[in-house]
């Protein structure tokens, strides 16, 4: 069980108002906010590089508490300025060529689909869609019909930016490598919510950012590369820390996941994600999971209990993120009602989530998304304000 109070005393802005945007831009604890101000002080005071150097044996020690968050070895994990950086350096690495084919599911997120469109139409590949079951989570029979030996690979949202529903990743896994496609797991919304392990969910490739569940800084991303599927990539875009510039006309690329790191990066915000990680392993990811889905059924319960609002998460399981619809009002007008009264929240729109947006006659949502640092009486309040957004 996490210590609320403790938590919240890490967060002082927890008390200035009832923050449910953790989706978006949570709040860093003061240990990730210290971290960051004092790396820009020292490097204000004996400039950039030799503050680097200072800070060696902790930026090196990153990648063993990454590993041990993501369930994976330090060799697999690269560090990135985000989570679309480190998605993109992914996809953009997986050979692809005319008629060959990439899978998506209807909860794609539009930051995925521009490029993977993007490239498709460039190569001659082709682009296919996997349905959802009925519950709204990708259908996985369906995805064996369409598996063949001509699928490169399958994209898969963990958690929707648009809903609270959570994808079954290795039940897409296992079927997708039967078929011999990798998997591209876009973890932005599940890292630092819900268990994010790549030796437990088996995706070949996952990309993650620092600013959201995990509550580090803006500006950084984390990228899971497994051995067992760095023989099969081609990273097209690398520097002088990528690989090694060893004669004329020769380089050698490194071996591990680094080669997807560049060379030019913020010492400050890279100290300050690792500060992140330990955060979370401190509390323990599966204590912050089941406080996340205390909040997250707390709202979803007062919400669904009011007239003129509707919920409208979907899947078997669900997230932190909770996602509502008010009667006849825009959802800005919500959100700000909102904010003018000191509960912080964000809007969805259909071009985030095109395909499963149409799907269910939406064009905006309300997305409320409560962190483990909120009290039961918070999300009480943030409901109360709700009901009065109508009137």
């Amino acid at each position: 069980m996490i210590d609320l109070d403790k938590v919240r005393a890490d967060t002082p802005a927890a008390a200035s108002g009832v923050f449910l945007d953790s989706a978006g831009s949570s709040l860093p604890p003061r240990q990730v906010l210290d971290e960051v101000v004092g790396h820009l002080r020292r490097e204000a005071e004996i400039g950039g590089y030799l503050a680097a150097r200072e800070r060696a044996e902790d930026l090196e020690a990153g990648y063993g508490v990454f590993a041990e968050l993501l369930g994976a070895e330090p060799d697999e994990i690269a560090f990135t300025d985000s989570a679309t950086r480190s998605w993109l350096a992914a996809f953009d690495a997986v050979p692809l060529g005319r008629g060959d084919r990439v899978l998506i599911t209807e909860v794609e997120y539009a930051g995925n689909a521009v490029p993977i469109l993007h490239r498709a139409r460039e190569v001659g590949a082709s682009v296919e869609v996997v349905p959802s079951d009925a519950a709204g989570q990708v259908d996985v029979a369906a995805l064996r019909e369409l598996l063949d030996e001509r699928v490169r690979l399958v994209s898969l949202v963990h958690v929707p930016t648009n809903s609270g529903l959570v994808n079954p990743v290795r039940e897409v896994v296992d079927a997708a490598h039967e078929a011999g496609a990798l998997v591209l797991l876009d973890a932005c919304q599940s890292m630092g919510q819900l268990p994010v392990r790549a030796d437990e969910l088996g995706a070949d490739l996952i990309s993650g950012t620092g600013r959201k569940w995990l509550r580090g800084p803006r500006g950084t991303g984390v990228l899971v590369v497994r051995r067992s599927a760095a023989h099969r990539l081609r990273p097209r875009l690398v520097d002088l820390h990528s690989g090694s510039w060893v004669g004329p006309n020769e380089i050698e690329l490194r071996e591990d996941a680094r080669v997807f790191e560049l060379w030019e990066t913020s010492i400050a915000d890279r100290l300050g994600l690792i500060a992140a990680a330990r955060y979370a392993l401190e509390l323990g990811v599966a204590a912050i999971a089941a406080e996340v889905a205390d909040r997250a059924r707390r709202l979803r319960e007062g919400l669904s209990a009011l007239p003129g609002v509707t919920v409208r998460d979907i899947g078997e399981r669900q997230s932190g993120i909770v996602t509502f619809t008010v009667d006849g009002l825009p959802a800005d007008l919500v959100r700000d009602r909102l904010a003018a009264e000191g509960v912080t929240v964000t809007s969805t729109y259909a071009s985030s989530a095109v395909l499963d947006m149409a799907r269910r006659g939406l064009d905006e949502v309300v997305r409320a998304s409560p962190h483990y640092f909120i009290e039961p009486a918070q999300v009480e309040r943030a409901v109360e304000v709700v009901s009065r957004c109508g009137r």
